[in-house]
């Protein structure tokens, strides 16, 4: 999915905390770093990682850094065959991905980096769903599902729904699938489907009768043009997405996002260098760019690990993806 950059303010504030950082760093001269950083991955977490990229490179003009949008699947794909140094993640690293690490005798360092959550968007005057429950969704977006509104909910008017989805390679669909459809459903085939999050505002934006999904930093973007529904979860009570749902993990849709560091990569200078600048910028960065910070207890422990470079994944054991809140599993 496309997201749009970060404002010229944004990029203001990054060049002060640069110059800082660069003053009391003493024991790294950026300007003498050099080498190559290849990133692939989310397009999700790609906006947070390209401002970092372009503001780095103002301090470290000899790394070539280069970023990707092949998806979380895709950029795993890479990574864990060693064509990366850094995976940007819009979910946990899967079974089948820490084996296809280990068989290529990859090592990786997990690094949490902030929250999103999944906004399921209609059009303004969608004037009947007022909340939606995840068996609601399910129904919306299975094969074989409701084809009217009329047959997710018998109150609802008798109109074709158009569905719009991110594509299905992206780390966005991945996680809807998983909460939604569950591991084992399958989408409906006519959806629209596309990479570019701008195509799906259009689309939803331009039809009363469409519903579609995506992070909740997008349409933080354009709440003008969409509305936001409240989804019911196990709690039973509806809940909308926002900063203080997502960071109390009540809003059933929220997510947190990652990047992945290959521990044999972490041991160059300016690989080590990106990626401590990367944390030092985390909690302002991610705020600008529009998704939500990780609780500074949570942070403390990613620059614990960092420090580490404690390897592995928190959220598989014994080749199973382990399940439960995120603030429970992440130590």
């Amino acid at each position: 999915m496309t997201n749009t950059r970060p404002t010229s303010m944004i990029r203001i504030a990054l060049v002060t905390a640069i110059l800082s950082i660069a003053a009391q760093d003493g024991t790294r001269d950026f300007a003498k770093l050099k080498g190559a950083v290849r990133i692939d991955g989310s397009s999700t977490v790609y906006p947070i990682t390209e401002a970092v990229v372009e503001e780095f490179s103002k301090i470290a003009k000899k790394v070539n850094v280069t970023v990707g949008i092949s998806g979380t699947g895709g950029g795993f794909k890479r990574f864990c065959v060693g064509e990366t140094a850094i995976s940007n993640a819009s979910r946990p690293i899967t079974p089948s991905e820490v084996a296809l690490a280990a068989t290529s005798n990859i090592e990786f360092i997990e690094i949490p980096i902030a929250f999103d959550a999944l906004s399921v968007v209609v059009h303004p005057k969608n004037d009947w769903v007022k909340s939606i429950t995840i068996a609601q969704l399910k129904a919306i977006y299975s094969a074989g599902g409701g084809k009217s509104w009329k047959d997710i909910d018998p109150s609802w008017p008798d109109r074709a729904i158009t569905a719009y989805s991110p594509g299905t390679d992206s780390g966005t669909f991945d996680y809807f699938k998983d909460a939604v459809l569950g591991k084992e459903g399958k989408a409906r085939a006519d959806m629209s489907v596309s990479e570019d999050d701008n195509v799906l505002v259009l689309g939803v934006s331009g039809d009363r009768d469409a519903i579609g999904f995506f992070g909740l930093a997008y349409f933080e973007e354009n709440k003008d043009k969409l509305r936001a529904v409240p989804v019911i979860g196990s709690s039973g009570v509806a809940v909308s997405p926002s900063a203080k749902t997502v960071h109390d993990e009540t809003y059933p849709l929220s997510r947190p996002l990652f990047i992945y560091v290959n521990g044999k990569a972490a041991a160059k200078p300016e690989v080590a260098a990106l990626v401590e600048f990367f944390l030092d910028q985390c909690d302002e960065l991610v705020t600008e760019v529009g998704y939500i910070p990780l609780p500074s207890a949570t942070l403390a422990k990613v620059h614990a690990n960092w420090s580490a470079k404690r390897l592995g994944t928190q959220f598989v054991k014994d080749g199973k993806q382990i399940e439960g809140r995120f603030g429970d599993l992440f130590q």
